[in-house]
């Protein structure tokens, strides 16, 4: 049987961060003192983005069923965060990983094995959504910074 999970609801984008936190983000020399954008990018993420890389991401994973419920129930899927840098016209990442000490069920049922695999799956989720929003979802056609926000 194929990994095939329901989609979750897409990350909140709760807490915004230092974008030099962030993967794939390159941070510039001097700042714009934009605020990340992190609004349009939930609306994105909420309009289709999210579904759109869960599924290019799930096509590709190689997590079993067991770990993606982990994942979830651990909140590692809700806790990855999305920044726009404007400046250097990119969508950085941050996924997190799991605990050292995990709550039980979790500390019996997960060896460390399966935890590197879920943090490497979470990091991969991240950078495939990251990819999804800024070369299908951001509009590119603008002089200022070279893109659109509608």
């Amino acid at each position: 049987m194929a990994f095939d999970p329901e989609i979750p609801d897409p990350p909140r984008l709760d807490a915004a961060e230092d974008p030099g936190d962030y993967d794939a983000v390159e941070e510039p020399e001097t700042r714009t003192g934009e605020e990340g954008r992190r609004e349009a990018l939930a609306e994105f993420l909420e309009d289709g983005a999210w579904e759109d890389a869960f599924d290019e991401w799930a096509e590709h994973t190689y997590l079993s069923d067991e770990q993606f419920e982990a994942a979830l129930e651990l909140g590692v899927v809700a806790a990855l965060d999305f920044y726009w840098n404007e400046s250097a016209g990119d969508v950085g990442y941050l996924a997190p990983t799991l605990a050292e000490d995990l709550p039980e069920p979790w500390d019996d049922r997960l060896a460390r094995a399966d935890r590197a695999d879920i943090d490497e799956a979470m990091d991969d989720l991240g950078r495939t959504t990251s990819e999804v929003l800024e070369n299908r979802y951001i509009d590119r056609s603008s002089e200022a910074f070279g893109y659109t926000w509608e």
